[in-house]
């Protein structure tokens, strides 16, 4: 969602503002604004579109001075993309500037309110109610404005808030939308997502909920929301700064896909000591694993595909029964929770806005929740009561690719922790399942060393009207995670559908040269799958099959096949998706598309 930096120190703050937030683009924006305070007044610039709107208006920040200020790029929810409603947002005086990533969710009462206080707004935005009830409590004590209004305002927000009779200060606070804090030599900062502010420091703190945080050029101090001091601890950012860069790649989708056979390396990896596969961090105990009764997966998008893959997995591994919920859905469905369960939260970013509620929700009723997330720190790894990290590193393109490949391996280690644990896999097993998860990074590379075939496939079908993907089982929840990866970065409609519901009425529309993709990566279910392919095939579709190495039947059916290395088929959706992920980068590619940001999408849903 949107993307908030802010920085006050030594240097000239503009061009650090743009060069932060050009690090946020990933997040979806539709316009940008800077607020910089330069110890006389406050001067707003802001823009509709693309960053370099921004700064070519600024001369790249040179044209507008201060060394305290603070930056935004909005994804709009309340109100068109247009000037007036880009962020940063005055109180009527202009003596105050917020910028805001969350929605207020009271903020029609709280405008009625205002305006009724003689309050004139200028934009549509919820955001600007904020900046007017910070001008109305505001008796010169900044820190006691910001709690006031806090405690009137409901929903979600991250707020950078600048106020003109205090040029020495920046003022941040949060509740349910991220932001950290970073501290070096030449100044502080906030911002929305580590890569913002890796350039200029790797020391953070990380902001809890409903906590105040006044920087100044000196230091930094923190608050509850009773303006009683707190004290923190910084955390170390680990990566490198290269690893947020595009490193001579086209595109960063195209990087991060390259990087999955190290990303799965790297989270299988340290799990396995001894030929045994070890979860420290799970926190339970032999008795513990035994005693479960039932596991529910809930996540959203990309994330909610591998809760999908993953109960298939867990199901026949461990034989505990898996519920799948989207979190959206998870929230409003008044779920029953058994007794001796528990609670798996799948997200990227960590701070999913649905995910998130339902952690909590699950927490209230008592059920124990693991957090498999990849950023450190990030809101959902601190509440869960346990976390299971993947070690994708920073990925920056909006589609993911590593981060889903590395949730895959995460849950594969703990269906097969279970398993053996209940003695659902035997010792003979046990071994043979090790080894061909530790060959996923190697068969990965080899897909990947393969790709001219795909680019070449995806050139022919990049103005396709609708394609449709089929799969049975695991190759089920593989081809919704095919299907969504070329619909989000290509705007082709498609669809994904379980082989077996063909008749119940997706059959009626296929016709002549409709591409289907089918995904057949199951032994067992091979003849099942040939006979839905022949289905759509008389009817004039074009198949394109992705099948295991050795599955030479399929030649009879499809018109265009790409074959991955063969492997235990609970394994086998890491290594199809590869393809599929490749099929949808070069149709946006030959489409020429903004394929790391695709119209309208954000990469971490931040509010509902």
């Amino acid at each position: 969602m949107c993307g908030i930096v802010g920085y006050i120190g030594k240097e000239q703050a503009a061009p650090i503002l743009l060069d932060g937030l050009a690090k946020l683009e990933y997040r979806g924006y539709d316009s940008a604004g800077l607020a910089l305070c330069n110890g006389e007044d406050i001067e707003i610039v802001k823009a509709k579109g693309r960053l370099q709107a921004l700064k070519d208006m600024t001369a790249d920040g040179n044209s507008i001075k201060g060394t305290l200020g603070i930056g935004h790029t909005r994804w709009a929810t309340h109100g068109e993309p247009s000037v007036s409603n880009a962020h940063p947002h005055f109180n009527k005086e202009k003596t105050i500037a917020v910028v805001h990533n969350g929605i207020i969710e009271n903020y029609q009462p709280l405008r009625e309110k205002m305006i009724a206080r003689g309050y004139t707004f200028v934009s549509e935005t919820d955001t600007e109610v904020v900046a007017h009830m910070l001008d109305y409590y505001y008796n010169g004590d900044p820190l006691q404005a910001v709690a006031k209004v806090m405690h009137r305002v409901q929903g979600s927000y991250a707020l950078g808030i600048l106020f003109k009779e205090f040029p020495d200060k920046l003022f941040a606070v949060r509740k349910d939308s991220p932001l950290i804090v970073g501290q070096s030599a030449d100044g502080n900062l906030i911002a929305s997502d580590v890569p913002a502010i890796l350039k200029y420091t790797r020391e953070v703190y990380f902001i809890e909920n409903r906590e105040i945080c006044e920087l100044s050029r000196e230091g930094i101090n923190f608050y509850n929301e009773d303006m009683e001091p707190i004290a923190k601890e910084t955390k170390t950012i680990e990566w490198d700064v290269e690893a947020a860069e595009k490193g001579g790649y086209e595109h960063f989708m195209l990087k991060e896909i390259y990087e999955q056979p190290k990303a799965v390396l790297d989270t299988i990896s340290p799990r396995i000591k001894d030929n045994k596969i070890v979860i420290d961090e799970l926190n339970m105990t032999e008795e513990d694993i035994k005693n479960l009764k039932r596991i529910y997966i809930v996540g959203c998008g990309s994330a909610y595909h591998v809760g999908v893959t993953s109960k298939y997995v867990l199901e026949k591994l461990t034989r505990i029964p898996v519920e799948v919920d989207l979190a959206s859905e998870f929230r409003y469905r008044n779920p029953i929770l058994e007794k001796d369960s528990m609670v798996i939260i799948i997200s990227q970013s960590g701070e999913t806005a649905d995910s998130l509620a339902a952690l909590r929700q699950a927490q209230e009723m008592g059920v124990k929740v693991l957090g498999v997330v990849n950023v450190v720190g990030s809101t959902i790894a601190r509440e869960a009561d346990n976390v299971l990290y993947t070690w994708a590193g920073p990925e920056i393109s909006v589609a993911t690719t590593k981060a889903y490949s590395t949730q895959l391996a995460a849950l594969y280690l703990l269906a097969i922790l279970f398993g053996e644990t209940r003695g659902v896999i035997s010792a003979e097993e046990y071994p043979e399942l090790l080894k061909e998860l530790q060959s996923l990074p190697d068969k990965i590379a080899e897909i990947l060393g393969d790709k001219e075939r795909i680019q070449w496939f995806a050139s022919k079908y990049a103005n396709a009207k609708d394609v449709f993907f089929l799969g049975r089982g695991v190759d089920y929840a593989t081809s919704l995670e095919g299907s969504l990866k070329l619909k989000e970065i290509s705007y082709i409609h498609s669809e994904a559908y379980a082989a077996g519901e063909l008749k119940h009425g997706t059959i009626s529309l296929i016709e002549d040269d409709v591409l289907v993709v089918s995904v057949v990566t199951q032994p067992d279910l091979y003849e099942k799958m040939i006979s839905n392919i022949v289905e759509v095939k008389t009817r004039g579709a074009y198949i394109f099959t992705l099948t295991n190495k050795g599955n030479c039947v399929m030649e009879d059916t499809a018109d265009f096949i790409v074959y991955v290395p063969k492997t235990h088929p609970c394994f086998a959706p890491s290594l199809a998706v590869i393809p599929l992920q490749l099929f949808g980068y070069y149709v946006s590619v030959a489409k020429g598309l903004d394929v790391d940001k695709p119209r309208n999408l954000a990469k971490s849903v931040t509010v509902e």
